[in-house]
């Protein structure tokens, strides 16, 4: 045992020890500071490899993009024959090396009343450019996709890579563009699509260029996650990541595809699906046609130099630390004598008993300075443990109360989604972030009878534990005060009053509330001060709802307050915040803006309510990046879905 030992040789394992530990810690430090700076690099390298093999294909997918929009123009604003159709056909394929085929597809007999197929089709086969028509019983091209989708969404789309049968036989993705005719009374009809197809080999050839060490590789998927090109050719249009992640029973691959496709964009480790060797990958999005890039980094390759270095460290240190053990045994005697006598009391004190008495000494040598130093040192040190445990003491009892604090205020709120199963006429969600432990926002909702639904949304003027209780006792009165028979001002003239009294603080609130009726979609609605919530009406755009005006809560006993009707439709939503998503901002402090707001919600009127919530939260975390939560965050979504038809 060490106790047992002289205390040369407890000098030697101490002053040993405490350098091997320096060692293992510096070394550590060196190797995780290695490590992440050769990720760092790395990443920063696969981010320059990823962006420029995409603005290689983004180049041509634009480039490839404009022709048939302009043959689209052409085609709607200028006379054509069957002669001029086909020279357009064959001029765009000859003089655009870039582009395999190009195609007029017509509606049913909208290229003359005699005709029901008609769709010049111009191709490259064997270093020639050649002229078809298609369209025939066997090859039906309204009913494809390159044909149908467009027609659908009325807007130019790229396909999913497919084999052209009957067309130009090649596996191919083709970019449709619609075109319109005008008809009478200024209306414009579908006249059919203008396509431009690209042929996979020259994507395959540019993803199979970029090198990556030995082993790495890269490869591209579509927007459904099917593989475009890949070193393995059996993967090629027979696979995707999703069929690999469910054949190996992957999670992590699954999310990560699911990530890949909804044109995200990261570095992160993963195990190559292929060869199973760990690995890193970087995946960029080709925001052209929705396909993703992604470049694999074999882990073993990556740090194979850092490994090497690492054992040279390591061989260095074991024959440093010898060397070092012999010079501290001859020392070692000349400077442990002296520290004998010191130690048995010094020993104590590292146990932990401060209240022992060490030896007075009147020398003024090293060992009289290192004496009065314990002496010191003993005194200082027993202080400041006193003072650290009552300092932890009153910081522990605070944070506990504050976490009691956010459980109770998140207790208050309605956390259960869907609330009311039976009810099939409406659906609704909503979400709380406070930017502390406890926040001063509030939403509820409930049943005011079978017909209405009552929904509320504030926000108080402060942040921490007086705005909790603030929005305690406003969401109390809220529901304490809501009724059938009393509009929306009268139930915030009510509460006002109420939140008036004793309001020696001055803390206001503003509220937006609502009564649904559940069965006609009709909502009345008052304001308080508060932000305007974005109401979606189906084939329109997102627009802010007009409000009436009103004075925040808690200001003026004898505020005044206004009730405004809307009648929602079957489909419509409402969805009402408060002005932290607005109003948060990001490391630069710009601010999230309305605008964003909107833009952040086109597109989203089919969207459920909660996905339209998380949509919002996710999009103000992304614009934030990292910068610290300013104000507190609540957004609810509520729609009118309608009353059910139910059978007799």
């Amino acid at each position: 045992m060490i106790s047992n030992l002289s205390l040369a040789w407890k000098l030697i394992i101490l002053i040993l020890s405490s350098t091997a530990v320096i060692f293992v810690a510096a070394f550590t430090y060196n190797y995780h500071f290695s490590n992440q700076t050769v990720l760092k690099n790395v990443e920063e390298n696969a981010r320059n490899l990823a962006y420029s093999t995409v603005y290689k294909i983004e180049s041509v997918l634009q480039a490839v993009e404009k022709i048939p929009k302009n043959l689209a123009s052409i085609i709607e604003n200028y006379p054509y024959e069957r002669e001029d159709l086909l020279r357009l056909a064959y001029s765009t394929v000859s003089t655009n090396p870039e582009i395999f085929g190009s195609a007029v597809a017509f509606e049913p007999y909208a290229f003359n009343s005699d005709t029901y197929y008609f769709s010049p089709y111009c191709y490259k086969e064997k270093g020639q450019t050649l002229l078809t028509v298609l369209g025939s019983d066997t090859y039906n091209y309204f009913h494809l996709d390159w044909y149908q989708i467009p027609k659908e969404l009325k807007r130019p789309i790229w396909t999913e890579p497919y084999y052209d049968e009957g067309g130009g036989d090649i596996i191919t993705s083709t970019y449709s563009v619609p075109f319109y005719k005008e008809g009478k009374s200024d209306t414009r009809t579908f006249g059919g699509i203008v396509t431009a197809d690209i042929s996979l080999m020259w994507l395959t050839e540019i993803v199979s260029s970029v090198k990556i060490y030995q082993s790495g590789y890269a490869f591209l998927i579509t927007q459904n996650g099917v593989f475009v090109t890949h070193p393995e050719e059996q993967l090629i249009m027979r696979e995707s990541i999703f069929s690999i992640a469910e054949a190996k029973g992957d999670l992590r691959l699954r999310e990560l595809g699911r990530a890949m496709i909804r044109g995200d964009e990261g570095f992160i480790p993963i195990k190559d699906f292929v060869s199973g060797k760990q690995s890193w990958m970087y995946y960029a999005p080709l925001p052209a046609s929705d396909w993703t890039l992604g470049v694999i980094f074999p882990e073993a390759e990556l740090f194979a130099d850092l490994h090497r270095l690492s054992r040279t460290v390591i061989l260095i240190g074991v024959f440093g630390f010898a060397f070092l053990c012999l010079v501290i045994v001859t020392i070692s005697g000349t400077i442990t004598k002296p520290l004998r006598y010191l130690a048995r009391t010094t020993s104590e004190i590292a146990k932990g008993n401060l209240d022992i008495e060490l030896p007075e000494v009147a020398a003024k040598d090293e060992i009289g300075e290192l004496t009065r130093s314990f002496r010191n040192m003993k005194v200082a040190l027993k202080e400041y443990i006193t003072n650290l445990t009552e300092t932890t003491a009153a910081k522990e009892r605070i944070e506990s109360e504050l976490k009691i604090a956010h459980t109770i205020q998140m207790s208050f709120l309605p956390k259960q989604f869907p609330p009311f199963p039976e009810k099939d006429s409406f659906d609704i969600y909503a979400e709380l972030e406070p930017a502390r432990e406890v926040g001063g926002d509030l939403y509820d909702f409930f049943l005011l009878d079978d017909e209405h639904l009552f929904v509320v949304v504030g926000d108080v003027s402060d942040k921490g534990v007086a705005a909790a209780l603030f929005m305690a006792v406003t969401k109390t009165l809220m529901k304490g005060v809501a009724a059938p028979n009393l509009d929306p001002s009268e139930i915030l003239a009510r509460v006002n009053v109420e939140l008036c009294l004793d309001n020696e603080t001055m803390m206001f609130v503003t509220v937006f509330c609502g009564v649904l009726n559940l069965t006609t979609g009709a909502i009345r609605y008052s304001n308080a001060g508060h932000n305007p919530p974005v109401l979606f009406r189906l084939g329109q755009d997102p627009q802010w709802l007009e409000l009436p005006k009103g004075t925040t809560l808690g200001v003026m006993e004898n505020a005044e307050y206004q009730t405004v009707e809307l009648k929602l439709n079957p489909g419509d939503t409402l969805l009402a915040y408060t002005d932290g998503v607005t109003e948060a901002m990001d490391t630069e402090e710009t601010l999230y803006s309305d605008q964003r707001l909107l833009q952040t919600l086109e597109g989203e009127a089919r969207t459920s309510p909660e996905e339209m919530v998380k949509h919002v939260l996710e999009s103000v975390q992304k614009f934030a990046e990292g910068a610290p939560q300013a104000d507190d965050i609540t957004v609810l979504a509520v729609r009118f879905k309608g009353v059910s038809k139910r059978p007799n």
